[in-house]
């Protein structure tokens, strides 16, 4: 058994190894930022248009990258233990399933416009969302094997190269956008397309680089060697603990992107607004599922060890932490949302006020629910670490759907909220969803 940690040690292992994956995550996120401020300078129909097709994007791959978050708890747990042999199995089964599942969801984001237009989507804005989503769907394969090689190298605590790499794919990101999205430098002039085609050249340079690196500094694992050889056993564990991860994160995100599609049967300033407030609050919410990521691996090491006394003060610690930062984020959205609802649009848009108005309100609920937020996403990252995600999943699917989805449709419509009653709706489920892991972790997950 390990020696008994102190808070303060705790506090400092967590933030090495979490504040690169902060980093990383907010790294990522500024590509995502970057398109949005970009288009709705450039379009506010194109920026409801990838409001919707990133939504749709987003909720399949979360969904998949289920089983590399499954990655990171095994590695670490094994690492920890001292079984190197099997780092390498369950890091190339990941990988295995990943690709699969990609090739899978490729239809659904082809005929795209369609689907959309099944859930009440305006024609003009689904056929732009569908032209963004051929596109950016060949970049499906390269980001589910990032997210693959992210977690082996979080589970390593070999974080910060991924925030390395992130940062350059930032600078890319907004050239090759500047270029492509409006036409400059000799550039066609593509809009959405133009925002697509980065995103997928992004995906597929930073899966390269994280291969070359990993082949010429962790060669011991030789991860891509003999790659085509099926290992059934660690496909079936992969497979086992990913899927009901990627079920959790499908109903998480799933209740997003159904608020992006009732908002979306408000009106286009009202979608523009939300996707303006959704990028905000999704900005800060990296932050904790940084946080997330490092609780996943310090307890997926404290599992690993059998080693409950240092499980309990690591949660402890990185709590407190989310907390902090939960307190920070709501004193920026209450006090300053106009400036930065406003930074997304165009000075001389004529559409700018009665967008900012309609984001300003969001902002004020999304204040609400950032403590259910942060405390249901810390709980599932430790949660995960000592291996617990099938009850997690449960509480998911019942916390954000016939709950959350349910009061989204009474406060937006019933009642006649609109995008706010449909926002006040995320607080619900959030809520419960936060409670009810938190409950579980304490009462189940800290047993080894």
């Amino acid at each position: 058994m390990a020696a008994e940690m102190t808070y303060r040690a705790h506090a400092r292992a967590t933030l090495l190894l979490g504040l690169p994956l902060i980093g990383s995550h907010l790294a990522q996120f500024a590509i995502t930022m970057t398109d949005t401020l970009m288009l709705g300078w450039y379009d506010v129909q194109a920026l409801a248009a990838v409001t919707l097709a990133g939504s749709f994007w987003f909720l399949l791959f979360i969904m998949g990258s289920g089983f590399a978050f499954a990655v990171s708890p095994m590695v670490a747990s094994f690492e920890a233990s001292g079984q190197g042999r099997e780092v390498r199995r369950v890091t190339r089964m990941g990988m295995w399933v990943s690709l699969i599942y990609g090739v899978v969801v490729l239809p659904p984001m082809w005929w795209s416009g369609t689907v959309l237009q099944w859930m009440g989507q305006e024609p003009e804005i689904a056929w732009i969302a569908q032209d963004y989503l051929r596109i950016l769907c060949w970049g499906t394969l390269p980001a589910l094997m990032v997210m693959v090689l992210k977690n082996y190298l979080a589970g390593l605590e070999r974080a910060a190269i991924v925030l390395w790499i992130t940062l350059i794919a930032v600078g890319l990101n907004a050239l090759l956008n500047y270029a492509l999205i409006f036409g400059n430098w000799g550039a066609p002039e593509l809009g959405a397309r133009g925002a697509a085609i980065a995103s997928l050249l992004l995906h597929s340079l930073s899966f390269v680089a994280l291969a070359i690196y990993i082949m010429r500094k962790l060669p011991e694992h030789a991860l891509f060697s003999r790659f085509w050889r099926p290992d059934r056993e660690a496909f079936g564990a992969v497979y086992r603990m990913g899927w009901p991860i990627g079920l959790t994160n499908l109903a998480e995100s799933g209740l997003f992107t159904a608020s992006a599609v009732m908002v979306g049967w408000v009106g286009t300033m009202p979608l523009a607004a939300h996707g303006i407030a959704l990028q905000l609050t999704a900005m800060t919410f990296m932050i904790q599922v940084g946080f997330s990521n490092a609780a996943t691996v310090r307890a997926g090491q404290a599992f690993g060890r059998k080693d409950a006394v240092n499980l309990k003060r690591g949660a402890l610690v990185v709590m407190g932490m989310s907390g902090v930062v939960t307190i920070a984020v709501i004193a920026t959205f209450l006090t300053v949302p106009e400036p930065l609802v406003g930074a997304f649009l165009a000075p001389d848009d004529p559409e700018r006020a009665a967008i900012i108005g309609i984001g300003v309100s969001l902002m004020a609920v999304a204040a609400l629910f950032q403590f259910a937020d942060s405390a249901q996403v810390v709980a599932l990252g430790l949660l995960r670490g000592v291996h617990d995600t099938r009850v997690p999943m449960v509480i998911a699917a019942i916390a954000y759907w016939p709950l959350g989805l349910s009061a989204s449709y009474l406060f937006g419509f019933i009642l006649g909220m609109g995008a706010v009653g449909v926002w006040l709706g995320l607080v619900v489920g959030l809520g419960v969803a936060g409670a009810l892991m938190m409950y579980r972790f304490w009462t189940s997950g800290v047993r080894i």
